[in-house]
């Protein structure tokens, strides 16, 4: 007796389907499992068949054969047991097959033949729906993730006697219904709790930068001694940050249901990832990696943050990898058994000190020698500085800013301009697909960053005196770009290109 159960399994974020063939023959008691599959997937040959005879059912002691299609794919995890278990039954003829038609099943079984929660449910239930099925039988624990495909019933199941009765048609489980729009109203309540721009003392010049990094998702680089303030700016950032769209939205989930980051009943991520890794972290762990690749820290921070304290700390090997996702907006690993590229849009916020003890240029307090500031600073590269639009420094702030009892802006604030500015993008590249004056090409810069005649002469003379890369000369357009959408103005005047010009401190000579 044959029959086949559809199922899911993942390449990368995004689903592919699987066919889980099932054959039950006359012969020495047996089950063969093929279809190149990994540690966690033979196991459940043990899961299936103790889960099978806790739930009522008798397993068959005959010759099963289960082979997963495509079987030149490596198939990984635990999320087939379901899809094994149904085979079998419908194969004894327990379960209806003419149930099975156009129905994605997927799930882990406990050995009591309860039904477990499994990664990656929202890029499967996408694929299920792209590929025509109209129905996708789900651990109920994911079912809010699943249940924002729409165009596709999803239907949660607690155990393996609730799915067999299900495909009988004994029972009738309601399609889990997710109203986007008002779960995203939900999402954008802030907690009063949470930390504020207005807990910010002076340092007016970094919280104008850090504004204009928000508004046009542009890197920054924040210098300035011990205590001045970086850490506490930086973990300020995602209250000024533009709401999520709802395809943005979409993303970050798929890349937290792959990781299996998301939490219990959550639908979708509605806040943009913050994330700060240690300066231990490795190359794979900030990439991606493993035998069966999956998202490092810098997918983890797509359309998000990535905040690199004391940057010069982190092994040089490690920073250099950020070059070409800073570049491309993504990241390919590649491994003997797959190639996946994982997106990785992400901002890159870090902070340093001048030298190794940290209060350079201060002669009275630092003792560090021309050489080990200038060995400091070259963990550095000049490439990967390049691709950091914004350097400001944080000095020491004064007792009388600490001290005053009136609070500065609030995130609110802020954000409204920030939204505003976010606004003027949008309708600028309607027709494109650029989100932020970060993502802007050379040509678009062309298009949309030109110079008056005292603009040119300006950029002019920087480009020489600073000795400026290609590069370095269009990170200072895009943020002038920015500044001048904050200002409300349609074309760049010498005001916004001066403002652009001064967050490039790291270019100068600081020996």
């Amino acid at each position: 007796m044959f029959n086949r159960v559809y199922s899911a399994a993942l390449m990368g974020i995004d689903g592919y389907m699987v066919g889980v063939e099932v054959d039950i023959s006359s012969g020495f008691p047996k089950l063969d499992l093929v279809g190149l599959p990994d540690c966690a997937v033979k196991e459940s040959i043990e899961r299936v068949r103790t889960s099978i005879n806790n739930s009522g059912y008798e397993f068959p002691c005959k010759r099963i054969t289960v082979n997963l299609a495509p079987a030149d794919i490596r198939k990984e995890g635990p999320s087939f047991d379901l899809p094994i278990a149904i085979g079998i039954l419908s194969c004894m003829e327990i379960i209806n097959s003419e149930s099975l038609n156009k129905t994605l099943i997927i799930g882990e079984l406990s050995l009591n033949g309860e039904v477990q929660q499994v990664n990656g449910i929202l890029p499967i239930v996408y694929c299920a729906y792209q590929k025509g099925f109209t129905r996708c039988i789900i651990p109920w624990d994911n079912v809010e993730e699943g249940a924002v495909v729409e165009g596709i019933d999803v239907i949660g199941v607690n155990n393996l006697t609730e799915v067999v009765r299900l495909l009988n048609d004994e029972i009738k489980i309601q399609p889990k219904k997710i109203n986007i729009k008002e779960l995203f109203a939900k999402g954008q309540i802030t907690d009063e709790d949470i930390v504020d721009f207005s807990d910010i003392k002076g340092q007016e010049n970094a919280r104008r930068a850090l504004e204009i990094a928000a508004a046009g998702a542009h890197n920054i680089m924040m210098i300035g001694p011990p205590g001045s303030g970086k850490t506490m700016m930086a973990k300020r950032l995602p209250t000024i940050l533009p709401d999520l769209t709802f395809e943005e939205s979409v993303d970050i989930t798929k890349i937290y249901s792959v990781s299996g980051l998301l939490k219990k009943d959550q639908s979708l991520v509605l806040k943009r990832p913050f994330r700060a890794p240690h300066h231990t972290v490795s190359n794979s762990a900030l990439t991606g990696g493993g035998r069966i690749p999956k998202p490092g820290e810098i997918s983890l921070s797509h359309n998000g943050v990535l905040f690199l304290d004391e940057m010069p700390e982190f092994n040089k090997s490690v920073l250099e990898i950020m070059r070409q996702p800073l570049e491309d907006g993504q990241v390919t690993i590649s491994r003997v058994n797959a190639t996946i590229t994982y997106p990785a849009n992400f901002m890159l916020i870090a902070s340093m000190n001048l030298c190794p003890c940290g209060f350079y240029p201060d002669k009275e307090k630092c003792n560090c020698t021309p050489i080990q500031i200038k060995r400091y600073l070259n963990k550095i590269s000049g490439p990967l500085l390049d691709r950091i639009d914004l350097h400001v420094e944080a000095n020491n702030v004064d007792y009388k800013d600490l001290s005053q009892v009136n609070k500065s802006e609030s995130s609110k604030q802020i954000k409204e301009r920030v939204m505003k500015a976010h606004k003027i993008q949008q309708i600028r590249y309607k027709n494109s697909h650029i989100y932020f004056n970060s993502n802007l090409s050379s040509s678009h810069i062309n298009k949309y960053c030109s110079l008056d005649e005292k603009g040119e002469e300006m950029m002019s003379l920087a480009f020489k005196k600073l000795d400026l890369s290609a590069r370095a000369y269009h990170r200072i357009l895009k943020v002038a770009r920015t500044i001048a959408d904050l200002d409300g103005k349609e074309n760049i005047q010498e005001k916004h290109l001066a403002e652009a010009i001064q967050y490039r401190s790291l270019d100068r000579n600081y020996l």
